[in-house]
């Protein structure tokens, strides 16, 4: 315990989102080398955290092509804040089997809990983006870059990735993240072309908070006032 207390004082933290999400943008232009590239990139960010990230990313990027897609985790019976795996309006699921398996999971609840995700997304949805504003193939053909303000399991990013890839045809694509352990990174890597990530801790991960210094919750209204200002939304 007083080893621990040690190492945290010396933990590496970002400021704020915006603070991690500058240096996660100047960090992407470093990789995506070629400027034409850049400002034709699609930027997509999960809500609600990762909108003001990929917000930013954005801007670093000179790129006008950004949007929103939205995951949802779906959770164990007795702890909601449990990741069991994420899924996407159109069915797109990650499940962790080896977590489902050692918690016992049934299936018919499995079932429900998807369904009821989904109009979650549907109600968010209806909340984030203009009615009828569909991608339209936004995404087909471009370097495409998924955004979260970090990683704890990854479960959402990979459903949200799966989809990408599966019904957008996106040229190369990318997630980037300020910080996810190393473990959820390896997991990352199989789902896209490449991963950016400022930080990876291979011990002591316990959230994505204590890897900031102010990381207060994102309220639905930062993220429609995002969209409004990027005319996503009316």
């Amino acid at each position: 315990m007083i080893f621990e207390s040690i190492v945290s004082k010396f933990q590496f933290r970002f400021k704020d989102r915006v603070t991690a999400a500058n240096i996660l943008g100047e960090s992407l232009k470093d990789k995506i080398k070629k400027q034409e590239e850049q400002r034709t990139a699609v930027v997509l960010g999960i809500p609600r955290g990762g909108v003001v990230t990929a917000d930013i990313v954005a801007k670093k990027l000179s790129t006008e092509n950004f949007d929103i897609v939205i995951p949802r985790k779906l959770t164990d019976i007795d702890n909601k804040e449990q990741a069991i795996g994420a899924i996407m309006e159109d069915g797109t699921t990650y499940l962790d089997k080896q977590l489902i398996e050692e918690l016992w999971i049934p299936a018919d609840y499995i079932e429900k809990e998807k369904a009821y995700q989904i109009e979650e997304i549907k109600r968010r949805k209806s909340l984030f983006r203009k009615q009828g504003l569909e991608y339209n193939k936004k995404i087909n053909d471009k370097t495409t870059i998924l955004v979260d303000d970090g990683a704890a399991t990854g479960a959402t990013i990979i459903a949200a990735a799966r989809w990408v890839k599966t019904t957008q045809n996106p040229r190369h694509l990318i997630i980037a993240i300020p910080v996810a352990p190393k473990d959820t990174l390896q997991r990352l890597k199989a789902e896209c072309d490449a991963v950016e990530v400022v930080t990876s801790p291979s011990s002591m991960f316990r959230s994505v908070s204590q890897y900031y210094q102010s990381f207060e919750p994102v309220l639905d209204d930062k993220v429609i006032q995002i969209m409004k200002a990027r005319d996503l939304l009316s």
